[in-house]
């Protein structure tokens, strides 16, 4: 069987032809958030167990593909990084298209972009169109300059029983 939106990721990425397409599963995950949250960090750790802390920038979108098997099943999840900032919000809202999982992404080192989750899930409720699973991300638990509390994101996480 395939996956009616699959036909909308061989539009974006002619060159997907040459993956094997084989997998019990597709999945598409979004990550979204804040500039400068860790999302692109997470997606690097997540599909290449790669890190750096070096600030990258992503420019529109970031996408990679990790397939794992689970339970005698092949699992592809198509995992889409999307930028934060506010210049690439009218480009990015057509990526959620087709969405099964979105990862909302805060930083814990500044508060603010905690506040900003309601505006990210009012972003959500804008342009998915049924049902899509969420789960709100607090990143950079290492830093020392943690500033945001387990119970605070808590708190926002149950306001929107995510």
């Amino acid at each position: 069987m395939v996956i009616p939106w699959l036909f909308e990721i061989f539009d974006l990425c002619p060159f997907l032809h040459l993956w094997p397409l084989h997998s019990d599963y597709i999945f598409k995950l979004l990550l979204i958030g804040d500039s400068e949250v860790g999302k692109s960090s997470l997606l690097l750790r997540f599909a290449e167990d790669s890190f750096t802390d070096k600030h990258m920038v992503t420019i529109g979108l970031d996408f990679r593909i990790k397939t794992f098997e689970l339970d005698g099943l092949r699992v592809k999840l198509q995992i889409w990084d999307t930028a934060g900032e506010e210049r690439f919000r009218t480009i990015t809202s057509s990526y959620y298209r087709g969405a099964h999982g979105i990862v909302l992404v805060f930083d814990l080192t500044r508060p603010e972009t905690l506040k900003n989750i309601p505006k990210w899930i009012a972003e959500i409720e804008k342009h998915v169109y049924g049902p899509v699973s969420q789960l709100m991300v607090g990143n950079k638990v290492d830093c020392s300059s943690r500033r945001i509390t387990s119970e605070e994101a808590t708190s926002v996480a149950n306001s929107f029983g995510k």
